[in-house]
């Protein structure tokens, strides 16, 4: 493992040490639990009844498919951690018909790993590198009610403690959370956390929707014209098929798909600076993250903010 890589916020130059995390380029991960999917699970509830009925009756063929197809990543979190990743995309979920409170992550089905027996995880991987920082989103939150989310947001303030960021109007620095011994902002996409001072808004995604890297590429380069949002926000560099293509392309898959892509996809993401102008970017997010170099390319990033400043 790049030893670089595993605690590259504290081995960051000092001079970024007081750079704003928003202005920084961080690694996340799309999807980021896909790796543990339980193919035996049931479809979430949000999927068309046709599937379902399609799932139901064909369930041998469908399941291999969905399997392939909802497979974004192929590491554990602690190797995601231990890889670079910083920003975690995690789709939390209730089973229906689950009398227990137990939380799970979703990609179409649900993985076999439990929401918190996960991110104990996390706690204990942050015990050993107390300089980096990770960014949680959660979100879709199928099937949760309110009394469910309010016992989901206790348990996280109980994992995570002291190490909570709360939500401030500043964004913070590296300098600033080590200061406070902050090592966790945790993103809730729910109008809940508005009640918690611990819990930060919902992170704008840029998701392109495309199938081709210059699909995906046109669509994040339309964005940037647009101009970057405030605060933390995330590209995302993964792509997506519909059924038609997936059913027109049988012995394809998600990874042969991003692998495939991946070479015009790190020739854009070279070019890009982080920072605060209108066209920088902020996280960027792609799948595979293990044995694609998503991570070292998104790090290195960060060494044009140095030359920017030595040319000012």
């Amino acid at each position: 493992m790049d030893v670089s890589c595993r605690d590259w916020m504290s081995a960051l130059p000092e001079e970024l040490w007081d750079t704003p995390l928003t202005n920084l380029a961080i690694p996340g991960s799309h999807d980021a639990m896909s790796y543990c999917l339980d193919i035996n699970s049931p479809l979430v509830p949000s999927e068309s009844d046709f599937f379902r009925l399609l799932d139901k009756l064909f369930y041998c063929f469908t399941r291999p498919v969905i399997f392939k197809w909802a497979t974004t990543q192929d590491k554990g979190i602690e190797e995601q951690l231990s890889m670079g990743i910083r920003f975690f995309d995690l789709r939390v979920a209730h089973k229906p018909n689950d009398s227990s409170s137990d939380l799970y992550f979703t990609h179409l089905i649900y993985t076999h790993l439990t929401v918190l027996e996960t991110l104990m995880s996390v706690a204990t991987w942050l015990q050993s590198h107390p300089k980096e920082i990770v960014i949680l989103a959660c979100s879709h939150f199928e099937d949760i009610e309110d009394q469910l989310h309010e016992c989901f947001i206790f348990s996280l303030k109980k994992l995570f403690g002291s190490k909570l960021c709360p939500r401030k109007e500043s964004v913070p620095t590296l300098r600033s959370l080590w200061a406070s011994g902050y090592q966790v902002i945790l993103s809730y996409d729910s109008q809940i956390a508005v009640r918690h001072k611990e819990l930060w808004p919902a992170l704008p995604y840029w998701w392109a929707n495309q199938r081709s890297a210059q699909g995906v590429i046109s669509y994040l380069d339309w964005n940037k014209d647009l101009g970057r949002p405030d605060g933390f926000f995330v590209s995302g560099l993964n792509l997506t098929a519909d059924r038609c293509y997936i059913t027109e392309n049988p012995k394809q898959s998600l990874r042969s798909l991003t692998y495939s892509n991946w070479e015009c996809l790190s020739r854009w993401l070279e070019e890009q600076t982080p920072g605060s102008a209108p066209k920088s970017l902020n996280i960027i997010a792609g799948d595979f993250v293990g044995p694609l170099p998503l991570c070292s390319a998104v790090i290195a990033l960060n060494l044009k903010l140095l030359r920017r400043n030595v040319d000012n």
